[in-house]
């Protein structure tokens, strides 16, 4: 079983938009500095301007989610193919005098500005996750952990309270509950023999999670009635839960303190921030409004209904 680790309550930060993307290549290799020849190969030429190692890099990391199924020489011959047509499109564009358009200096500031946020932001979140940092966020929540008692149990669902007695019937009679709950049970488990594996209290609807911490292993339930039918329940097991090792958790500990740390980062540049909220009196005004009057017939018009 999986444990998790608590999630951040700061939003995620998206990557940019397309345009951002091709922003983030030309900024992104501005701000890494320059590179032997050696280490950034011409990969094309195109008019002249040169496509280079990083440059796919780069835009392997925007594309990201829509390579992620392709062998890497595919890969790498789609990125390079999509960045020879990004320039030649791009060159029309600038002939055509695209980038004068009001439209296009609103969208490549929103863009510049985005992308200025997600750097930083990463930035923080890298800083923040130290391994004295993720170790303490390691140990505080297996201190969480550690001590709460976990159950293995099987069970066998079936739809009426008289299948569950007949079911019981049998298992008092000798029956094997795995192969008994291959045969009757309507959980999707049943294959396994309706093994649950170990799981803790609040993993379960509590009228299950309430017989079943209360059986001694070894021992069989009467029917027990649920929102999904009736059971019949078998403990196998009882353990106190034990955190699972660093490692196994470390990347899940490595996100959470990276999205913390970006959160907490702008809760307090909001802090710090003038933000004025123009259209707040409207909305006050809108909450202030009593449920009578917002059905009231203006003029010979009825009043819209209220979003729900």
């Amino acid at each position: 079983m999986t444990t998790s680790f608590p999630a951040t309550t700061g939003q995620r930060f998206r990557h940019a938009s397309a345009l951002a993307g091709c922003l983030a290549l030309a900024l992104s290799l501005a701000i890494a500095g320059p590179l032997r020849a050696a280490d950034d190969p011409v990969l094309a030429k195109v008019n002249g301007a040169e496509i280079k190692k990083s440059d796919v890099a780069m835009a392997e990391e925007e594309l990201g989610p829509s390579l992620a199924q392709m062998d890497p020489a595919t890969k790498d011959e789609n990125v390079l193919s999509f960045l020879i047509d990004m320039k030649i499109v791009g060159k029309a564009a600038e002939d055509k005098k695209i980038a004068d358009s009001e439209e296009f200096k609103k969208r490549l500031a929103f863009a510049r500005t985005r992308l200025l946020m997600d750097s930083l932001l990463a930035q923080e979140g890298k800083a923040a996750t130290t391994p004295d940092a993720m170790k303490k966020v390691y140990d505080e929540a297996s201190k969480q952990i550690t001590g709460e008692q976990e159950v293995r149990a099987r069970h066998i669902l079936v739809e009426t309270e008289d299948e569950a007695k007949a079911v019981k019937a049998e298992l008092d009679k000798g029956a094997d509950f795995a192969e008994l709950a291959k045969k009757k049970s309507k959980d999707p488990g049943s294959a396994d023999g309706g093994d649950l594996g170990f799981f803790t209290k609040e993993q379960m609807v509590p009228e299950f999670s309430a017989v079943a911490f209360a059986l001694e292993p070894g021992k069989i339930s009467d029917p027990v009635k649920s929102q999904f039918g009736w059971h019949v329940i078998k403990v196998e097991e009882k353990r106190n839960r034990k955190a699972p090792d660093f490692e196994q958790v470390k990347a899940q500990i490595e996100q959470y303190v990276t999205r913390k740390a970006q959160a907490d980062y702008v809760a307090k540049l909001r802090t710090e921030a003038k933000v004025e909220r123009l259209d707040q009196p409207a909305a006050d005004a809108a909450k202030d409004a009593k449920p009578a009057d917002a059905a009231k017939p203006s003029d010979s018009k009825m009043a819209p209904p209220a979003k729900k």
